[in-house]
């Protein structure tokens, strides 16, 4: 079997969305992306949110800095700053890591790929990351622009529509990724549609509150009026041009619920007005998720939360301080902490390496169910 095949066969890729923000997204997706790392499982993590948050977790500020001030020309106009390069110094930068939007820039500005792909930040073993960037709001207008002319099959538009994909492919044949996860904003926009109904598999982080319901139906909704449309431009495409799109339309991975009240003794170990919540949440999936996009699994499966309780409940001030030294909680105490830190976070020890089994646990249950997106 060749090489092409394999990476083919074995990668998947997944988003975390949720319509409503402050659900703890970016929180669950820079722990999940470690856990699969730590547990042998190579993994990419693509910020496409505009707003950056999971690039600030896993990079420090000045590291960022360099990289946005290095593309700030290309950003600007991608040619003219191509063509005002030495060849030298067009290489170094290409050789150097950079941002999501600078990769999809030439295809936002109408101009051909750059030959080579630049290398992703590794900022963990089997764990890397492309950053983002705040301009990423420039390609979902070219998305915009371009839309209709994706159901005539115009080069370009397809292109700008399949190119997110087609770089999280480039990525995984350079270095073997079995997974890549894509971090999206709250948005129901065009670049989240893109992004979404182009992924394997999606999971939606719930808090346990009636906006998770709602939040529900209108991921439900945009999920259906998607599939239509990308069903209707699979039939008008040529086979060529099928190609570059995902076999199957994007599928649910599950829910979890996140950052709850823990109340011992009480069902899922949740207050009773979290439960409440929590509870009417599969009712929501049944009722606004199509069954073609979630009945790969059991009723059973996905009805229940991914990991079961293991990371439902509150991390008070942890992810705080994951954010600081940019790594996941668990390994917090092991980090150069600085003095004024040292004794609350070492005090609390335990705490923060106990997350480790949860997002294990977690993320063991969420391999399970990627195998049924086969």
């Amino acid at each position: 079997m060749s090489k092409a095949i394999n990476w083919e066969k074995n990668l998947k890729t997944i988003s975390v969305f949720n319509n409503k923000g402050g659900v703890g997204k970016t929180t669950l997706t820079f722990h999940l992306a470690n856990a699969l790392a730590e547990l042998g499982h190579k993994t990419l993590v693509i910020d496409l949110d505009p707003q950056c948050n999971l690039t600030i977790l896993g990079l420090p500020e000045e590291t960022l800095d360099a990289v946005w001030q290095a593309e700030e020309a290309f950003i600007d106009d991608f040619k003219a700053a191509r063509d005002s390069q030495t060849k030298k110094n067009l290489d170094a930068l290409l050789t150097a890591p950079r941002s999501i939007h600078f990769l999809l820039k030439p295809t936002e500005d109408g101009l051909s790929d750059v030959d080579s792909i630049s290398p992703p930040f590794e900022i963990a073993k089997n764990l890397h990351l492309i950053p983002g960037r705040l301009t990423m709001h420039l390609y979902e207008d070219a998305i915009a622009r371009r839309w209709s002319d994706v159901y005539q099959g115009d080069p370009l538009a397809v292109r700008t529509v399949t190119r997110p994909r087609q770089i999280a492919e480039a990525y995984t044949k350079a270095y073997g990724y079995e997974f890549v996860i894509m971090d999206t904003s709250p948005s129901l926009g065009t670049l989240n549609k893109v992004i979404i109904s182009t992924a394997d598999g999606f999971l939606i982080p719930c808090m346990p509150d009636m906006f998770s319901q709602y939040g529900i139906k209108n991921i439900g909704n945009a999920l259906a009026a998607w599939k239509k449309q990308f069903d209707t431009i699979y039939h008008l495409l040529s086979e060529e041009k099928r190609k570059l799109f995902p076999e199957n339309f994007v599928r649910l991975l599950g829910f979890t619920i996140y950052n709850a009240k823990k109340y011992s003794g009480k069902p899922l170990d949740l207050a009773t007005a979290h439960y409440n919540y929590a509870v009417k949440i599969p009712e929501a999936i049944r009722n606004y998720i199509r069954p073609e996009i979630r009945d790969h699994l059991s009723e059973e499966v996905w009805t229940h939360p991914i990991g079961g309780t293991a990371i439902m409940h509150t991390h008070n001030t942890l992810p705080s301080m994951a954010q600081k030294y940019h790594t996941p909680m668990w390994h917090v105490p092991s980090a150069q902490l600085e003095s004024v830190d040292a004794s609350t976070i070492l005090g609390n020890r335990s705490s923060y390496e106990t997350t480790k089994r949860k997002y294990y646990e977690f993320a063991k249950d969420l391999l399970s169910r990627t195998s049924s997106l086969d």
